[in-house]
């Protein structure tokens, strides 16, 4: 993490709280600087665990499945006499909802034991795919209308830039104005909740359930799940312990921190605000010590989207939207693909951090799988952060914090949070100010619960995964400073405001036009950025006779221009197109009609400082 600075509560007096600003440090219950929290490399990750999918038909008692993984040890050649004891005598510990087996072996083997392993189970016909169970980390880093609802939380204004600045913010305040979020279910999978904390509303938490299946892990006294999520606490003692080059921590209180992005009580006279306050959040604990197995968020991924995991009671409250601000090294793999399938197919809308390495996000997970709303980080200024995972796979940004250079409160995203070191009985309930993909990511899942809520009260239905992810795509704000076109992070920075415009908007059915950006004559427009693949739409009114001419140029990246006059483009469909290599592109007509002229900029790879202009 960057930083995780707190302001305590006073619990016996929680409206009344005080914070020392001006000379003095207004983080007099801080805690150190730190770096950002950057997950475990695909080759820092061993484990003693692997999930198999066998294929339908093939043998499915505990024990042929067992022999066909001891086969594949054997023939795997491994490095040393105490890696194939280690791989000696698999368990079955327990079949997921996805219908793959999770198997222990009797010690952790290296990662490149472990691919040779996985290699050879793989190369039976009977199996579907075979994954290493690792465990995954948190993501932390330590308009023209006048808003009608300003709320009265005292640390609003000042701390949480996030969600009212028009700059860097998410612009909720305007879209409160609509909805807030009720009826809808946001699944927060992470390190769990602290329930007791003054700052949620009564009935916003739900129960939720502890799914870490190791005792080590959770520290909780056995290996079972149980009903609940307490956070009990995520410390680590020692270096190097997690993986190689881990460092020792103090407990997160990651989980409660997210949890306050989505639905922090607003408007109640009381510490901060979160997005979708009249949101239900449901808990779902997958990550303690040294992060969690795979295995155990595929199945919680399963359970929160209304899916059955067997051992477990059906969950009474499926989740419309889940978040996970957590990953982990390595591209998506099956066992992951699984489970976010079956939680899309059953109606939930699954959004993820993309990650804090300042990598391709294509080479970490959940962000490089499919079907899933992979968000970057952005600062106060709105331009990337420095610790921000890119690339394609990336479909939007949200406020992530960029850290001391951007100051207090300003580096940080603030919401509930505590300030002990270890146990929930160890501080006090508190504010923290932390940054990361894993902050940004509650952004959006929150405005994707405003949206699903909107739809509801308005007698809609509601959007599906698919839909609502391409709605928060097209209505992000263009980012205020470009990101650099080699670290494309997505269409823009998600707007609370214009996507609910957009959703309840009303279909034209009598002389409609599309939606579009005009422009102005001899009058460029410069500093557009987008990713791969986005589309924006222009206007032009032209007149008659005169020739007309449109045009791109400078900045970085590679642009296609599609023009018609009367309706809107596209690649397929058009008067006249430019779509030579880069961003100097011109569409020239000698002979124009008077009326309307629809342009479309089209992304065909990330650019940005890209200048528009119409010419007559």
């Amino acid at each position: 993490m960057t930083k995780k600075q707190n302001l305590r509560i006073n619990v016996l007096a929680a409206a009344v709280l005080s914070l020392s600003v001006g000379a003095t440090s207004a983080y007099a219950a801080g805690l150190p600087v730190k770096e950002p929290a950057r997950q475990a490399t695909a080759a820092q990750q061993g484990s003693e665990r692997i999930i198999v999918k066998y294929r339908t038909g093939a043998a499915t008692t505990t024990s042929a499945k067992l022999a066909t993984v001891t086969s594949a040890v054997s023939r795997a050649s491994l490095g040393n006499a105490n890696a194939r004891s280690a791989a000696a005598a698999p368990q079955h510990l327990r079949r997921l909802g996805t219908g793959a087996d999770v198997i222990r072996l009797q010690g952790k083997l290296s990662q490149a034991d472990l691919q040779k392993v996985l290699k050879e189970i793989q190369a039976d016909p009977q199996v579907q795919y075979a994954v290493a169970d690792v465990k995954l980390q948190r993501a932390d880093v330590r308009a023209k209308e006048t808003p009608q609802l300003v709320p009265n939380d005292p640390y609003y204004a000042q701390y949480q830039w996030h969600l009212h600045s028009a700059t860097g913010g998410v612009n909720a305040p305007a879209a409160w104005d609509v909805a807030q979020g009720e009826g809808v279910v946001v699944a927060v999978l992470d390190t769990g909740i602290l329930p007791q904390h003054p700052d949620f509303a009564a009935g916003t938490l739900l129960e939720g359930y502890d799914f870490i299946s190791d005792a080590e892990t959770s520290r909780r006294a056995t290996d079972d799940r149980v009903p609940g999520a307490l956070d009990y606490g995520d410390w680590v003692e020692n270096d190097n312990e997690c993986y190689d080059g881990s460092l020792a921590e103090d407990s997160s209180w990651h989980g409660t921190h997210v949890s306050g992005t989505v639905a922090e009580a607003t408007n109640n006279a009381l510490g901060m605000a979160g997005v979708a306050y009249k949101a239900k959040v449901l808990p779902v604990r997958v990550l303690g010590k040294c992060g969690g197995y795979l295995a155990d968020i595929a199945d919680a991924i399963t359970w929160a989207s209304g899916g059955t995991v067997a051992g477990i009671p059906a969950n009474p409250n499926p989740a419309e939207v889940i978040n996970m601000s957590l990953g982990g090294g390595g591209a998506c793999d099956p066992a992951y693909q699984d489970a976010i399938n079956g939680a899309v197919s059953r109606g939930t809308t699954v959004v993820v951090a993309a990650g804090n390495a300042g990598s391709n996000a294509s080479n970490y997970r959940p962000a490089s799988c499919a079907n899933v709303i992979a968000v970057g980080a952005t600062r106060i200024t709105g331009g990337i952060t420095y610790y921000s995972n890119y690339g394609t796979a990336v479909d939007l940004s949200g406020p992530g914090g960029g850290g001391s250079v951007d100051g207090n409160p300003g580096g940080y995203v603030w919401q509930a949070g505590y300030n002990g070191l270890t146990t929930p009985t160890s501080g006090a309930y508190s504010y923290m100010g932390m940054g990361g993909t894993s902050m940004a990511s509650p952004h959006v899942a929150g405005v994707a619960a405003l949206v699903q809520g909107a739809l509801a009260s308005a007698g809609k239905d509601p959007l599906t995964p698919a839909q609502l992810e391409t709605l928060l795509k097209q209505t992000a704000r263009s980012f205020p400073v470009a990101p650099p076109a080699s670290t494309p992070i997505g269409t823009g920075i998600v707007d609370a405001k214009a996507a609910l415009d957009k959703a309840l908007e009303e279909p034209c059915e009598v002389d409609c036009a599309p939606d579009a950006t005009p422009l102005t004559n001899r009058t460029a427009v410069s500093g557009l950025s987008g990713a791969g693949g986005s589309e924006t739409l222009y206007s032009f009114e032209a007149t008659a006779g005169k020739t007309l001419s449109f045009l791109t140029y400078g900045g970085s990246g590679n642009v296609s221009l599609y023009v018609s006059a009367g309706e809107e483009p596209s690649s397929t469909d058009f008067d006249a197109k430019s779509a030579r290599p880069g961003n100097s592109e011109t569409v020239r007509f000698t002979a124009p009609v008077a009326g309307t002229y629809y342009i479309k900029l089209v992304g065909e790879s990330a650019f940005s400082g890209v200048s528009i202009q119409a010419v007559q």
